[in-house]
């Protein structure tokens, strides 16, 4: 049996019992492969709709990025806002733009239905500006999201740092229904609310072989083979070579995350009074959140040379310290890292592979949030609608051209203006 990663949500995520690997031959309406954010999730919503599931993971539940990022739920695109989506895909916008905006709310609503125990704390997100012009750009954002009916605010200086107890942003703004959780308990819950919907999983089964078979699909692991209808591939930047050319359609960019011993009770009182989980603006941004322990967390990006990861842990830390006047931070007690994918325009795709085989990647620093959105959206291509349904762009695969530089400048992305290049709309179907 494959072991966890060692991380804190790992450390303090309710205990789940494995379940076995595959052995011998089954067959399903869907299979997923991956058993994160979105595999659960359309597992989960394929199931309650009355489907036959099967669900792969190579190692364990919440192995990959689902249970190694900071558990933020922010429910909104990390650099394209509602405006820029209409100026590209016109009156098509309106479903990303609602499904986005709904997926806080949604992971909420999933953890209060099935009783998932995963420390949620529906307290909100907070973006501080930095500066005047990101000050502005929360001013715009507080309006489009406003617009929708969304419980956004715009924050003046005072009130970013009474939220946040650091006074070092001129500003902000708020979507208070984001918030924070335990991504593995959250992701663990899901499993058990699939299985209890139906859905059969297995850990410690990867896909080795996947093969069209007739009008079926015939997906191979090392103990047995499942024969589906439709499958999807929700392995986000865990890709691998299953199907060639899918690794080269993102970004893979690897995260850093550390949580410290907990905080004394007489350190950093102010702090995040309402459990709020914060990044500001800054390209380099800075995150921070408690745990439910007083454990601060925080992240950060860098290009892997040798030695980085050990750099990387002690840069945060001492990071933390200095934004939030804390000289005396306790030690770090745990140092994690994962991959995350990343498109271009920061926005989710679906990649349609061949017929009744689909690839979602959605996590550009949402995954939370936008994965269980997508894998809603997943299970209802699985149940028979097409894919010029779903909410989420689809698009044929494509190498993202010089692909090979996301090794040597992994945050070199394309600016918003390409958008509407990067979807390449010409390629949806309907």
């Amino acid at each position: 049996m494959t072991e966890d990663p060692r991380t804190l949500w790992h450390a303090t995520a309710p205990a789940m019992a494995p379940f076995p690997a595959l052995t011998g031959p089954i067959e399903a309406d869907l299979l997923v492969v991956g058993g994160g954010f979105a595999g659960l999730s359309t597992a989960l919503h394929a199931a309650e709709a009355g489907l036959s599931v099967v669900l792969i993971e190579a190692h364990r539940i919440a192995w990959g990025a689902s249970g190694r990022n900071a558990g933020f739920v922010v429910p909104n695109f990390a650099k394209v806002d509602p405006d820029d989506l209409r100026r590209v895909l016109g009156p098509a916008a309106e479903r990303l733009i609602g499904m986005a905006a709904g997926s806080g709310d949604l992971v909420f609503e999933l953890i209060r239905r099935h009783g998932i125990d995963c420390d949620a704390v529906q307290s909100g997100w907070v973006q501080p500006s930095h500066s005047a012009g990101a000050l502005a750009k929360a001013q715009s954002r507080v309006r489009q999201w406003g617009a929708l009916g969304r419980p956004v605010e715009l924050l003046d200086r005072a009130a970013v740092t009474a939220l946040t107890g650091a006074d070092r942003w001129l500003g902000g703004w708020i979507d208070r229904s984001g918030g924070t959780i335990n991504p593995v308990g959250y992701v663990r819950g899901l499993a058990k609310a699939a299985r209890a919907a139906g859905a059969i999983l297995h850990e410690d089964s990867p896909a080795t072989d996947l093969r069209r078979e007739g009008s079926d699909w015939l997906a191979t692991t090392p103990g047995g083979q499942v024969r589906a209808r439709r499958v999807v591939l929700a392995t986000n930047a865990y890709a691998g070579r299953l199907w060639p050319g899918l690794a080269q359609g993102f970004f893979p960019l690897r995260v850093f995350q550390v949580a410290t011993e907990p905080l004394p009770a007489t350190m950093g009182q102010d702090l995040l009074p309402e459990r709020q989980a914060v990044s500001d603006s800054r390209r380099n941004l800075f995150t921070f959140r408690f745990d439910r322990d007083r454990r601060l967390i925080s992240g950060g990006m860098h290009i892997l040379s040798p030695g980085a990861a050990t750099r990387v842990q002690q840069a945060i830390h001492r990071r933390m310290a200095r934004e939030l006047g804390l000289p005396d931070l306790p030690p770090l007690a745990y140092a994690w890292s994962g991959m995350a994918s990343v498109m271009p325009d920061y926005l989710p795709r679906l990649v349609d592979l061949a017929p009744g085989l689909v690839a979602g990647f959605a996590c550009n620093g949402r995954g939370i949030a936008m994965s269980t959105a997508m894998g809603r959206e997943l299970a209802r291509w699985a149940g028979g609608a097409d894919l010029s349904e779903s909410a989420i762009p689809a698009v044929r695969p494509k190498a993202i051209p010089y692909h090979f530089l996301a090794k040597l400048a992994p945050n070199a992305l394309l600016p918003v203006s390409m958008v509407k290049d990067t979807l390449d709309l010409r390629q949806r179907k309907g």
